[in-house]
């Protein structure tokens, strides 16, 4: 049995409490998320349902090219300037990055907005664009929370950075949709269903702003300070960016593949199997949101020891999250995916395929944000790039031939094979191992002596 030394107890205690609270507001958003799906589906048409879920992964893609990598930027810059008492330069970094996703998010949806009308006025026979520009309106509300959260959490915040979006927003989309359909008897389209999510994910955020404003928390934008900002760190958030967008091309381009390639109803089958997976990450994911700004701050401040500790806590918090999920899912897929209507129960296979690779990825542990806050930044977008981008030509290959069920496998395939390539990555060069063996290398580690980052920040 591996006992825990003394004096790390009270750091993974102290994660651990701060992961259980991430992790009940995330189970309260999975449970939202998924009534919102659920009520969603059997309140619109297949087809509108279809559209709405390829309007809605395309964009939380869109969404995070238009963060310009400061979700990633403000955790890692936050954490290691406070690690050298330099707070006024943390807070300068801070506001300069939530100008910049503003701007670009503004950006992004008005180039989305335009390429639909585009298609809608040259192409008659391409079908319903309608869909399409409505998903600009989603580009800047999602782009903006993720910085949010992202900003607030390294300031050590758990609830003021994850309670509006995951459950102020998430609880009130099922809400009125229900109110639209039961009360006013109407049926949401897929481009007014866009719509309206853009509209309660906007308010949401105008709720957190105050709430972080009333708890001192630094969040609001500052135009003053951002071309400096740019000039020192913008080779650095533009690693961070072209990371965060391969890791959203891995998580959403399953679904628009099966969209544009088989039709917005499989697609909308896809989706729902996909996010009924992705349930088994939700510790995981917990414990990242709280575990990257440690180990962000423990890594810069030389102690390896402190950072493979909390790494490999979370790492086995996430694991046996995701095992019980896994066999739950083995014994009642059928019925879970039963509850978005009928035909659903027919994409076991599917939800079983998806899920054994994020079982994989689970026991990986916390690979993506381990590279991130330590200055591994490029290997992670050229190895993670180059799998995902093999997986896609793979998927297109399939999907005529073999349709959900090879997309499935594929994903399944590229999955664990990405996470072999990082986790060897992050243990042989970065000095720590995320994967839930990495509790054995915890007083192998010296505290001083970090290894060199790929790049020096400047």
């Amino acid at each position: 049995m591996i006992k825990i030394p003394k004096d790390l107890r009270s750091l993974i205690f102290t994660g651990m409490t701060r992961s259980i609270a991430s992790m009940l507001i995330k189970v309260a958003t999975a449970g939202l998320t998924y009534v919102g799906f659920v009520v969603l589906a059997r309140t619109m048409t297949g087809v509108e349902y279809g559209q709405f879920a390829f309007g809605l992964a395309l964009a939380a893609m869109l969404a995070i090219g238009a963060s310009l990598g400061q979700q990633v930027s403000v955790l890692r810059f936050w954490s290691e300037d406070t690690a050298k008492s330099n707070r006024q330069q943390a807070v300068e970094s801070l506001r300069a990055g939530g100008t910049l996703v503003i701007g670009a998010g503004l950006a992004v949806g008005l180039l989305t907005a335009l390429a639909g009308i585009g298609v809608a006025l040259l192409v008659p026979d391409a079908g319903p664009t309608s869909h399409i520009i409505a998903t600009a309106a989603l580009v800047l509300p999602m782009a903006l929370a993720e910085f949010n959260s992202s900003a607030l959490r390294a300031q050590g915040s758990v609830f003021t950075a994850l309670l509006p979006r995951d459950i102020v927003w998430r609880l009130a989309l099922p809400v009125v949709a229900a109110l639209i359909y039961f009360g006013l008897g109407l049926t949401l389209s897929g481009w007014a269903a866009l719509l309206l999510a853009a509209t309660l994910l906007m308010l949401s955020l105008v709720l957190q702003y105050a709430w972080a404003h009333r708890r001192h928390y630094e969040l609001l934008p500052a135009t003053s300070g951002v071309a400096q900002y740019w000039r020192n760190r913008g080779s650095i958030s533009r690693w961070f960016l072209l990371g965060a967008v391969v890791d959203a091309v891995a998580l959403n381009a399953d679904t628009i593949l099966v969209g544009l390639l088989v039709d917005t109803e499989s697609a909308g089958i896809y989706f729902n199997a996909f996010r009924t997976a992705g349930l088994m990450t939700l510790f995981s994911f917990a414990v990242t949101l709280v575990v990257a700004p440690m180990l962000a701050q423990h890594f810069h401040a030389g102690d390896l020891r402190k950072a493979q500790a909390i790494t490999a806590a979370g790492s086995w918090a996430g694991f046996a999250f995701a095992l019980v999920a896994f066999v739950t899912f083995a014994l009642f897929g059928s019925q879970v995916m039963s509850l978005f209507g009928d035909g659903y129960d027919a994409a076991y296979p599917i939800l079983m395929l998806l899920s054994f690779g994020l079982l994989v990825d689970a026991a990986a542990g916390p690979t993506r944000t381990v590279m991130m806050m330590t200055g591994h930044e490029r290997t992670f977008v050229y190895a993670f790039g180059l799998v995902t981008a093999i997986g896609i030509a793979a998927q297109i290959a399939v999907l005529p031939f073999y349709g959900l069920l090879g997309a499935a496998l594929v994903n399944m395939i590229t999955r664990i094979v990405a996470q072999l390539v990082l986790g060897w990555w992050c243990y042989t060069r970065v000095g720590i191992d995320p994967t839930i063996l990495g509790v054995l290398k915890i007083n192998r580690h010296a505290e001083v002596n970090v290894p060199q980052r790929e790049q020096p920040l400047t």
